[in-house]
């Protein structure tokens, strides 16, 4: 049985959202909304498996909108917006986007990302429950459960984006592996890294704040200098 998921829009230009439903709805259900108010109220009312937030809307704004979705929701977020600046792309990743576009925008990019989201969250979860069911990585006080798709700390649930369990789940497979920024989005965002940007980073940081007892002096997921970033087990005091 083929899964069709649903797909929240909401953008306060309805000529975005209709541009967005158009190249969406031969493969997806679509739920539309033209303020964070309304999105917000779809989220309530429907099972979504990934939403496009465009970050200015008025009720309330995108990033609102996001801690909200975030306080009881994990599905993937993609946020697209007229602001170009850093500093709210890295604010929306900080709050749990997974990841970002800025207007204007090619349609088919947002297909192509909106796919490999899914692909992530859904593809991702039914292969390790069918061919790795019993399957853990434990590096230290580090456990991660591939049948449920979930991380404990310290026998504690810690709660992640998807986009911060696939690079943990490709970090924690290979203890010690320097990874290149290149390689983390290749492998978990499933497309060529063509720019440099700050999104890698940011997910880093926002893991490190969940696992380690003081993310400023980082035990587990530390920083190579000029090379990428590396996770292992806190040596024996």
């Amino acid at each position: 049985m083929i899964t069709v998921y649903t797909i929240l829009i909401a953008d306060d230009e309805a000529e975005i959202v209709e541009l967005l439903r158009l190249y969406l709805e031969k493969e997806y259900n679509i739920v539309e909304a033209n303020s964070g108010t309304e999105a917000l109220l779809q989220v309530q009312n429907h099972k979504i498996d990934l939403a496009i937030l465009d970050i200015m809307m008025p009720g309330l704004d995108g990033l609102q909108l996001l801690k909200k979705i975030r306080e009881s929701h994990h599905f993937p977020v993609l946020f697209l917006s007229a602001k170009s600046e850093h500093y709210d792309k890295i604010l929306g990743l900080e709050l749990g986007a997974d990841d970002y576009i800025s207007k204007p925008f090619n349609p088919l990019e947002i297909v192509a990302r909106a796919g490999a989201l899914l692909r992530r969250v859904h593809h991702f979860d039914a292969q390790i429950i069918e061919e790795k069911a019993d399957e853990q990585i434990v590096l230290g006080e580090l456990r991660l459960d591939q049948s449920q798709c979930l991380l404990y700390r310290s026998g504690e649930a810690v709660i992640l984006t998807s986009t911060e369990y696939k690079i943990l789940e490709l970090m924690m497979k290979q203890p010690g592996r320097v990874f290149t920024r290149k390689k983390i989005y290749e492998a978990v965002w499933e497309d060529f890294y063509v720019y440099e940007d700050n999104s890698i980073m940011v997910h880093i940081s926002n893991i490190r704040e969940k696992i380690e007892e003081d993310s400023k002096k980082p035990v587990y997921l530390k920083t190579i200098r000029g090379l990428g970033y590396k996770i292992e087990a806190p040596m024996e005091q």
